[in-house]
C-alpha cells in the first residue's frame, strides 16, 4: 500500500488569550510572556514529531514570531502564511501555499481567495494537518495517531467525550431536549485531510453563499459529505487557551 505521508504542513491558528486593551501592565506582560511560551510549547511538539515534514504557519505577531522560531532550532517551519478574516480563509490561505509547493513553484506573492481549488494540478500523497496553537499542550501521542490514522482515513479529526449533561433548547431559552452526551464528543485540534479531499471540499464552500462553518472538519462533511471522517482519541491536557482563567 502506498505511504501517503509524503508531506505533512500545519496552520498554527490566532492565538486568542483576550486581554482587554485595559487591562493592567502585569497582566499584558503575563499574555506576551505565554504567547511566547504557547507558541514555542506548541510548534517544538511538531518540529520533534518523525511524521511531520514540514510546517507551515499563519501567527499574529508575525515579526515576533519569525524571530522566535529561528531555522537553526526549528528548520521545519518551511512557509509563512497571511491569515484570513475568517478562519476558512486562513485554511484556503494555507492549502493553496502548500499547493504551490507541492508543485514546485511559490511564484504567487498573494493568494486570491475566489479562485476555484479545483483548477490546480495537485500531485497525489499530501497529506495535511492543521493545528490551533491555542492548543500548545498537544501530545506526541495525538500527532502520531493522527498521521497514522491517515495511512487509512482521507479525513481524522481529535476529539474527546462529553462529561456534562446536554441541553437542548430552543430560542426562548426553554429545555426541549436532554440528548445522550455518549452520542457527542468535543472537538480538538490537529485535524487532518488528504490535501485532494480538502480542495474538493474548500472549492464546494467557496462556490456557496453561505460560508458560516466553524472549523476545517466542517467544510469537509458539508461539501464532501460522503467522506468518512475518523475520530483519534484527544486528551484533557490538550486544552484550549482562551481566556487567562485557562492557564490558572
Amino acid at each position: 500500500m502506498r505511504q501517503l505521508l509524503v508531506r505533512i504542513a500545519m496552520k498554527l491558528g490566532v492565538y486568542k488569550w483576550c486581554v482587554d486593551v485595559d487591562t493592567n501592565l502585569r497582566e499584558r506582560r503575563i499574555a506576551r510572556a505565554f504567547r511566547k511560551y504557547g507558541l514555542e510549547t506548541c510548534v517544538a511538539a511538531f518540529q520533534q514529531n518523525e511524521h511531520i515534514d514540514e510546517i507551515a504557519m499563519h501567527p499574529d505577531h508575525k515579526a515576533e514570531a519569525k524571530t522566535l522560531l529561528s531555522s537553526d532550532r526549528f528548520p521545519k517551519v518551511r512557509y509563512w502564511i497571511d491569515g484570513g478574516k475568517e478562519r476558512w480563509e486562513s485554511s484556503l490561505h494555507a492549502i493553496e501555499v502548500i499547493a504551490d509547493a507541492v508543485n514546485g513553484s511559490m511564484a504567487k506573492s498573494s493568494i486570491n481567495c475566489k479562485s476555484s481549488l479545483v483548477q490546480s494540478s495537485i500531485k497525489d500523497g499530501v497529506n495535511v494537518l492543521i493545528h490551533d496553537c491555542a492548543r500548545p499542550f498537544v501530545s506526541q501521542e495525538i500527532i502520531t495517531n493522527t498521521c497514522r490514522a491517515l495511512e487509512t482515513h482521507e479525513a481524522v479529526t481529535v476529539a474527546v467525550p462529553v462529561t456534562d449533561t446536554l441541553y437542548q433548547v430552543n430560542d426562548k431559552g426553554l429545555i426541549m431536549d436532554i440528548p445522550p452526551r455518549t452520542l457527542f464528543r468535543r472537538a480538538q485540534t490537529p485535524q487532518a485531510f488528504r490535501l485532494s479531499i480538502l480542495r474538493q471540499a474548500f472549492d464546494g464552500l467557496l462556490q456557496s453563499p453561505s460560508r458560516h462553518i466553524t472549523d476545517d472538519v466542517g467544510v469537509v462533511r458539508t461539501f464532501v459529505p460522503a467522506t468518512d471522517i475518523f475520530l483519534v482519541d484527544g486528551s484533557e491536557s490538550n486544552k484550549k487557551i482562551t481566556y487567562k482563567e485557562d492557564i490558572e
